[in-house]
């Protein structure tokens, strides 16, 4: 079943449906690059029920490889009061729960076994905070309508982390500074790599691709999210192989009509030859290795406004400049 993959993240944040569950397969898929992050650490799972999250699952049963030094999983309830109910006084907290590989403890919890806060378990809670602040590295799917709070959360307090968003957020203004300065890069997975998320029984099944897999869970498949980290991985030292020149043919490579640049409109075109501002699109930050290219600027052209060529504004553009060339 295919829609149109842009409803998909639309709806979501219109309807503030968070309820986005990653599969366990898109999880070992993406973690296994970076085993040499783990050993000795405090990974902390923020928007993860540790009785059902695949994080938490996965973290758990691989504690001893990983050489975890702890590992804290915590969620979010929801409470929607309403005045004219008999429940307005009733107030559902969130939990977490924290392992530590000892052979006392449970390794998979149950609702018996979690401790609860105060509150209801939002990552901005003080109590969330002081779970963050006794942590190294945090790994989760934040909900996608808060990712921008996430992020800035989890960047005040100077976390490592390794979380899932759309591919949008990188043009968050949030985001994209982080980028630049690269103290934030993709991950290894993007779009297809990434097979589709976990759905409640009350989500309508819109997206790029939806089914109900083998263990009766629905799952939708957008195929336009990524991975964000601030780990180190074997991608992001990679140099883009390019093969097309730009001398001779320049009417390939139209120049902006409001900025000093040309305008490339697939990573794999952009010329091997040219020392000067290449627009390039938002895709390219999956293959962007900072020693090939520097990152110059974000979709404005010298007028404050957005970039086009003859009058057209392509879809978001990124400016940057092959500093290889100068090494050469």
């Amino acid at each position: 079943m295919r829609k149109n993959d842009n409803d998909f993240l639309r709806k979501a944040k219109q309807n503030k449906n968070d309820e986005f569950y990653t599969q366990l397969k898109d999880i070992k898929s993406e973690l296994q690059y970076y085993g040499v992050h783990f050993k000795n650490k405090v990974v902390f799972c923020p928007c993860d029920d540790p009785i059902t999250s695949n994080f938490y699952r996965y973290f758990a049963t691989n504690f001893k490889k990983l050489g975890l030094k702890k590992l804290i999983s915590s969620c979010y309830f929801y409470n929607d009061f309403d005045l004219f109910s008999d429940n307005l006084n009733v107030f559902k907290k969130g939990y977490y729960y924290e392992y530590s590989g000892k052979d006392n403890e449970k390794v998979f919890p149950t609702i018996e076994d979690v401790i609860y806060f105060d509150g209801d378990g939002d990552f901005r809670s003080n109590e969330s905070i002081e779970l963050l602040k006794k942590s190294d590295i945090v790994v989760t799917n934040p909900p996608f309508s808060l990712f921008r709070d996430f992020i800035s959360t989890v960047t005040q307090y100077n976390k490592d982390f390794l979380v899932i968003g759309n591919i949008n957020v990188i043009t968050y203004k949030e985001i994209f500074p982080l980028i630049q300065s690269n103290t934030a890069w993709m991950g290894i997975n993007m779009g297809r790599g990434i097979s589709g998320f976990i759905v409640p029984e009350h989500y309508e099944l819109y997206g790029t691709e939806t089914k109900i897999n083998e263990n009766g869970e629905r799952i939708i498949s957008p195929n336009n999210c990524l991975w964000l980290t601030n780990l180190d991985n074997f991608k992001r030292h990679e140099d883009i192989e390019l093969v097309n020149i730009y001398k001779n043919n320049e009417e390939n490579y139209p120049t902006y009509d409001n900025y000093n640049g040309i305008n490339v409109n697939k990573t794999k075109d952009i010329p091997l030859d040219y020392e000067g501002v290449i627009g390039v699109p938002i895709t390219f930050l999956h293959k962007f290795n900072p020693s090939q290219f520097e990152i110059i600027g974000f979709r404005k052209g010298d007028d404050g406004k957005d970039l086009k060529v003859n009058g057209k504004t392509p879809y978001f553009r990124i400016l940057v400049r092959n500093i290889s060339l100068n090494k050469k």
